[in-house]
């Protein structure tokens, strides 16, 4: 979680809003409260100064009576309490709640706000002094005024409570659209992952950058120039391969012919002969497998743009194959047949093309015990040319199958080869944009491999 590039961006960005929501949200919570202060401290003096308003001499007594105007303007639905008195300063209570608790005088006429608490609840008061005078006598009467907070604490919440969900709001607005342009903004890079991760092991184009934006494009960069020092090392051992096996076929043919020789002289000694003839076949082992590697290092050099250029009819290259196999097939008492209809027109290069209908046969008449059965057959349909090979040779093991396309595996070691022939079907498979398909033969009996490739359809609509 804490690796996920959009997690990341959103804690850089929920971490100030949520500082800047906690400070604003602080600041606006005290505008609130100060503002129901204000006017619950603008109701106590109006209602204390109309109370004040009240107090008269009567028979050189100071008396009072407390208009219900003076309380009514408190009326609220939260049921706060109103409390008051009047009391002259030698301490007698003219009016109002006997218990509760006034300021001391003071000297000032000002009105004094303050908080209090009466029957253990918070209440604001406003204490407020009148000067009364009669016969020269000079009296202070004190009259205060309190108030329950319920209405207070709700007015600040009316107040306080829009902002904080505005921005709150703001702060899951932010976060939506941020997942949602980081989705759309990360789409060029997730194209590049899947651009990579359905690469070919063997595809060394390098990435496109056009798409990306400007940040990330030196990352692409710094991958493409990997790449192609990886083209360059890659290119490097298939020309040493390709070298190497055309260096060693010359002198491989001539040690063959030499062998060859040496066994037609007269009086040879048996065992020197029974030597010369193993010697023999290993060099035509080593012969094939040079071809093959040959073989191998052309397939995987081959160009796409230059293999499209040519048109090939794989029914006649078919037949050419098996007439080449017949000796083969004879010689090993197999039936080799075909089936090869119409025509089954593909783009590539007919050289490679023969060569892979010629793996896969000669590697199921290799594999095949005597008096079995191979055959090779193309069809077509509108989109696509498909070439199998089928025969009821030993099969090839379930735990096998995942491995026979690799180069030099062999699933049994009961017949000469080198391991190289389906690696070389695989490659010319993959040059020309074929899909291999490989399964149990007829009654789960042998094997069945079968190359589909793109049809041409120029072609196609020639022969219509």
């Amino acid at each position: 979680m804490t690796n996920s590039l959009r997690m990341r961006l959103l804690w850089w960005l929920l971490v100030p809003l949520a500082l800047y929501v906690f400070v604003t949200g602080k600041a606006e919570y005290d505008n609130a409260r100060r503002t129901a202060d204000l006017v619950q401290d603008n109701q106590l003096i109006s209602s204390a100064r109309m109370i004040a308003g009240e107090v008269e001499w009567v028979d050189g007594f100071l008396r009072v009576d407390v208009p219900p105007a003076a309380l009514e303007v408190f009326v609220s639905p939260y049921r706060d309490q109103v409390f008051y008195s009047v009391r002259v300063d030698d301490g007698r209570l003219l009016a109002g709640t006997p218990d509760f608790p006034p300021r001391p005088l003071q000297a000032s006429d000002m009105p004094d706000h303050y908080d209090t608490e009466l029957h253990g609840q918070p209440v604001r008061a406003v204490g407020l002094v009148r000067q009364m005078y009669d016969n020269g006598a000079t009296r202070r009467v004190w009259v205060t005024v309190g108030k329950t907070v319920r209405s207070r604490d709700a007015m600040a919440q009316q107040l306080w409570q829009p902002q904080l969900v505005r921005q709150i709001a703001m702060i899951a607005l932010a976060v939506a659209l941020v997942c949602i342009g980081l989705t759309f903004e990360l789409r060029p890079l997730m194209k590049v992952k899947e651009d990579v991760a359905d690469r070919d092991p063997m595809q060394l184009e390098p990435i496109r950058v056009e798409r990306l934006h400007t940040e990330l494009r030196p990352i692409v960069e710094a991958i493409n120039q990997c790449i192609a020092r990886l083209g360059v090392q890659v290119a490097a051992q298939r020309r040493f391969i390709a070298d190497a096996a055309h260096q060693l076929r010359t002198p491989l043919t001539l040690l063959g012919t030499q062998l060859q020789f040496a066994r037609q002289q007269d009086g040879i000694h048996p065992a020197l002969d029974e030597a010369l003839a193993a010697m023999h076949r290993s060099n035509r082992s080593m012969v094939g497998l040079t071809n093959k590697l040959l073989l191998l290092a052309q397939a995987e050099a081959a160009d796409n743009t230059q293999l499209a250029a040519e048109t090939v009819d794989l029914v006649p290259l078919a037949m050419e194959v098996v007439e080449d196999l017949a000796l083969l097939a004879q010689a090993r008492e197999i039936d080799l047949g075909a089936e090869l209809n119409g025509v089954a027109p593909v783009a590539g290069h007919r050289g490679l093309l023969q060569a892979l209908i010629a793996n896969l046969a000669e590697n199921a008449i290799r594999y095949t015990g005597r008096g079995g059965h191979v055959t090779v057959a193309v069809n077509a349909d509108s989109d696509t040319v498909t070439v199998s090979v089928l025969d009821d040779g030993p099969g090839i093991p379930a735990e096998s199958r995942s491995r026979v396309f690799e180069p030099f595996f062999r699933a049994s070691t009961d017949t000469d080869g080198t391991g190289l022939g389906l690696a070389i079907v695989r490659e010319i498979a993959d040059a020309h944009h074929g899909v291999i398909a490989l399964k149990p033969g007829v009654g789960g009996k042998g094997v069945h491999i079968g190359v589909t490739f793109p049809r041409v359809v120029e072609e196609l609509r020639a022969v219509i």
